[in-house]
């Protein structure tokens, strides 16, 4: 489609970044890849494109690809994140929209993946906002699909993401979006403060993933 928006993945070349990318672009939407080496962005975009052909794929460094699309995915390691966002402060703009899945584990200082670290602000995405420019709003989503099953084409999804954000008119597109790849369903979780008790699951899960070898995902039942 000519008129297809497309969507910036920062940390791109990460194995979340990376399984969104391939699962965006067979669905039809327009990728760009963005890494703080733009070489690494270039190279995930060729293998991005060799796996999925009829995909539109480009890999640029993160301040270019941020500029790219209206809506800009974060999903680089707890502890790139506010790296990341000083770098972005002059490059992200008044509207756009910044999808944070960035989860504080523990891991990022040499703890265990299963615990997470205590954020000032409440959580990561909450730290996102407040470091983000004036008018860049703030979703926090894609915490519990795990990456190896975005990233196995061959794999059939079928969980919920659960979505928090300050506004509907924000959560909207970015649940569109998501729900582009087959499988995956949007739960609106409320407000951006709702995503202290989202991205504790994530640590919940990988502990479970462990302890039954499996690759295990969330579903909101009742709806």
């Amino acid at each position: 489609m000519p008129d297809e928006q497309p969507v910036s993945i920062l940390g791109g070349t990460g194995a979340l970044g990376f399984g969104l990318a391939l699962r965006w672009g067979r669905a039809g939407v327009p990728v760009v890849i963005g890494s703080r080496d733009a070489d690494r962005a270039a190279d995930a975009a060729r293998k991005a494109a060799e796996l999925v052909p009829e995909g539109s794929f480009e890999g640029l460094g993160n301040a270019e690809a941020a500029q790219r699309a209206q809506t800009v995915l974060l999903t680089v390691p707890f502890r790139s994140q506010s790296e990341t966002l000083t770098n972005l402060k002059e490059v992200l703009q008044e509207g756009q929209l910044l999808v944070d899945a960035t989860v504080p584990l523990a891991a990022a200082v040499s703890g265990k993946a299963t615990r997470t670290l205590g954020v000032w602000q409440g959580s990561a995405a909450q730290q996102a906002q407040e470091m983000a420019p004036d008018g860049v709003r703030v979703v926090s989503a894609l915490h519990t699909v795990a990456a190896s099953v975005l990233r196995d084409l061959d794999a059939t999804l079928d969980e919920d993401i659960l979505v928090c954000g300050d506004r509907k008119a924000d959560k909207g597109p970015v649940m569109e979006l998501v729900e582009r790849i087959p499988g995956l369903r949007c739960v609106d979780c409320g407000k951006l403060e709702m995503a202290r008790l989202t991205e504790q699951l994530t640590p919940l899960l990988i502990g479970i993933n462990v302890r039954y070898k499996t690759h295990a995902g969330i579903k909101i039942t009742g709806l």
